[in-house]
């Protein structure tokens, strides 16, 4: 039989959620999927950290030399790979749309200049109203986005609805949340599998063009709940787990029929910044897993920072920050 890994790619594409340039060319993923964590962890390793050495040495500014990290390991990721890879716009840009317009566009530019197709690039950015503002002006451009840190239905029509190519709902993040909530929780099936069936079936119902990468994941049985979601994005480790499995992978998730074509279920249409931010702040567990989710990127992002103005010095006590 063939192994899990295999059986899932039949239902959904896999992407692998790694920084590392070692386990993209041990998966060959068609695509792959990073984020300042993502880049942190990675640089530990000492061929990664030479390799950010090389390519933010003599930049005149840390911020030059933080948009080089992220353009060369968006350049050498795109050598491994044959599809799309998704960079991550400063966080600390999450509230600002038109800083974050004129970040991926410059990020962009920068990519075809080296001879990256526009098709191959996706942009994330944190699902803020102000994020998807943005995004829907990059789409308008020909910029494709990824829309990360997706927590609620609310952020996913609003996404769709700015017609983002893409976004990231992120299953483990919410189970952490329940879990740490218990008296918020109904019923015994997981959370953040739950948020992202009701956000499946409702884009396919209303036949939004905009994909759904499931992410984040805490065990392999979030993964293979949602075998059939349009892309799943996976860390090395499961991926490592999926392939050593043998255990029979069925579709879960399916395209409703005629989908188009039934009526809407969800009031969350059509909204404005106000009501957007309403309805987000009524979910506690979205609002909050959103918010703690960018603090996190701009912490790892500052993290950068500090290992670029150090030198890139070898990972030790009081050395290296932690993640």
């Amino acid at each position: 039989m063939p192994s899990s890994l295999e059986q899932l790619k039949r239902w959904s594409v896999v992407v692998a959620d790694t920084g590392d340039f070692e386990q993209l060319r041990r998966f060959r993923p068609p695509e792959a999927t990073t984020n300042p964590s993502l880049i942190l962890r990675a640089s530990r390793q000492e061929s990664c950290r030479d390799f950010c050495r090389s390519v933010t040495q003599n930049a005149h500014s840390v911020g030059e030399a933080l948009f080089r990290l992220l353009l060369h390991f968006g350049l050498e990721i795109l050598k491994i790979i044959p599809g799309r890879v998704s960079l991550e716009v400063d966080a600390r840009l999450s509230f600002d749309p038109d800083g974050t317009i004129a970040y991926a566009r410059e990020l962009v530019d920068a990519l075809v200049q080296r001879g990256v197709e526009r098709e191959r690039i996706l942009i994330k950015i944190a699902a803020t109203w102000e994020g998807i503002r943005a995004a829907q002006e990059l789409e308008k451009e020909g910029v494709h986005t990824n829309l990360t840190l997706v927590f609620s239905l609310v952020q996913a029509i609003a996404c769709a609805e700015a017609r983002v190519s893409l976004i990231s709902p992120f299953v483990g993040r919410i189970l952490d949340w329940y879990q740490k909530h218990p008296e918020a929780k109904q019923g015994e099936a997981d959370p953040g599998v739950l948020s992202v069936e009701r956000i499946f079936e409702h884009y396919k119902r209303q036949g939004y063009g905009t994909q759904i990468m499931a992410a984040s994941f805490r065990h392999i049985g979030e993964i293979l709940a949602l075998a059939g979601c349009d892309l799943l994005t996976i860390s090395p480790a499961f991926l490592t787990e999926l392939q050593e499995s043998s255990t029979e992978v069925p579709r879960k998730l399916f395209v409703p029929e005629k989908a188009a074509e039934l009526e809407k279920k969800e009031n969350l249409s059509g909204l404005d910044a106000a009501e957007f931010q309403l309805r987000l702040t009524e979910d506690a567990m979205a609002c909050e897993k959103l918010h703690e989710g960018i603090r996190q990127f701009c912490r790892d992002t500052e993290a950068l920072e500090e290992l670029i103005q150090r030198g890139w010095p070898e990972p030790g006590l009081g050395e290296y920050p932690k993640i």
